[in-house]
């Protein structure tokens, strides 16, 4: 019976944006409502922070890989490789110098 509330409360509230505090006020309303004890309650907001910080890892995952896709696709260089032409710049430069 608990997996079948935390698949809805997943459903419903959205894993990657709840917060403790949101999972705590909704596993109370569950645990009146469909007299959950106290350490059923507890393991339910544990599971569900535990799911929810997975799926924010993923989340930011996914996002670095569609932004570094942007970025090849783009041309754009990295904070690394402008660095590494600035100083291969400056080089040329102060030979030209001598």
């Amino acid at each position: 019976m608990l997996e079948m509330l935390e698949k809805t409360v997943m459903t419903t509230i959205g894993v990657v944006a709840i917060t403790q505090k949101k999972a705590e006020e909704l596993v109370a309303e569950m645990k009146e409502r469909f007299k959950l004890s106290e350490d059923e309650g507890k393991q339910m907001v544990d599971r569900i922070q535990a799911i929810a910080n997975e799926n924010k890892e993923k989340v930011r995952e996914m996002a670095e890989a569609e932004v570094q896709k942007i970025v090849d696709r783009l041309g754009l260089v990295t904070r690394e490789e402008f660095d590494r032409l600035v100083k291969r710049v400056q080089e040329l430069e102060s030979r030209s110098n001598d």
